[in-house]
């Protein structure tokens, strides 16, 4: 039996993976990889490819992905289970890494650098943000998320909620949040292809704010501050 290693792909950008990340795709016989994992890291893999990725609403597949993790570590010395940022954020690391105990499969954990990081920007600040927290915008199933413990957050992060941002917007404005409050969203991070909008949360509810997944949304603070300190970089925070 196999070893199957859940390695994280981190943001995009390959120079930002872990030197055991790197080695391991150069070696793996076959690696397992995420919709979101950026094609120059894929390209360091000279092994066969199995794309695994899911589209929202496609919960049904994991347990397909379950069963060809399974297959391939009884074909292989080990094999990559490859996943953008870290596997263990938001990525249901912790459910391959439970159904491939029970059968038996020994597993190591690599993690890699969270997408949560990825804006450049402090999560906590000295005097400004004691704490943070990340929330997913989808539930399993497509349900929506609770957001009462996420309304006081000094500084809050959002992922996969681009195809829900008004309603979140909304959301977090009932809940007490400052309707001038500064975000950021960061699409394709790290990558050449990384686009960078500032918005108010009330423009963000009011559906003024164009933004293509995959994207981050920072809400906080820590955005005005930084803000200050970066090139004008979208007209689409509108009213300034």
């Amino acid at each position: 039996m196999g070893r199957v290693y859940l390695v994280g792909a981190g943001p995009g950008d390959p120079e930002l993976l872990t030197l055991k990340a790197y080695r391991l795709l150069k070696e793996a016989p076959v690696v397992l990889y995420d919709r979101l994992v950026d094609e120059r890291v894929l390209a360091l893999a000279p092994g066969e490819k199995v794309y695994v990725g899911k589209e929202e609403g496609e919960s049904e597949k994991q347990e397909e992905i379950h069963r060809l993790l399974l297959r391939h570590a009884r074909a292989h010395p080990f094999v990559v289970r490859l996943k953008g940022g870290d596997p263990m954020v938001f990525g249901r690391g912790g459910e391959e890494v439970l159904f491939l105990l029970r059968h038996g499969v020994p597993v190591e954990v690599v993690p890699g650098v969270t997408s949560l990081l990825a804006s450049g920007l402090p999560l906590t600040h000295r005097g400004l943000a004691h704490g943070f927290a990340a929330v997913s915008g989808v539930l399993e199933g497509g349900g929506y998320p609770d957001l009462r413990p996420f309304a006081r957050v000094p500084t809050l992060v959002v992922l996969m909620g681009v195809g829900r941002r008004v309603w979140i917007a909304k959301e977090l404005l009932r809940l007490g949040r400052d309707p001038r409050e500064p975000t950021l969203f960061v699409e394709r991070a790290s990558t050449p292809k990384e686009r960078r909008v500032h918005a108010r949360l009330e423009e963000v509810a009011e559906g003024k704010v164009e933004v293509r997944p995959p994207a981050l949304w920072i809400l906080g603070e820590v955005v005005r501050v930084f803000a200050e300190k970066e090139a004008p970089v979208d007209a689409l925070a509108l009213g300034g």
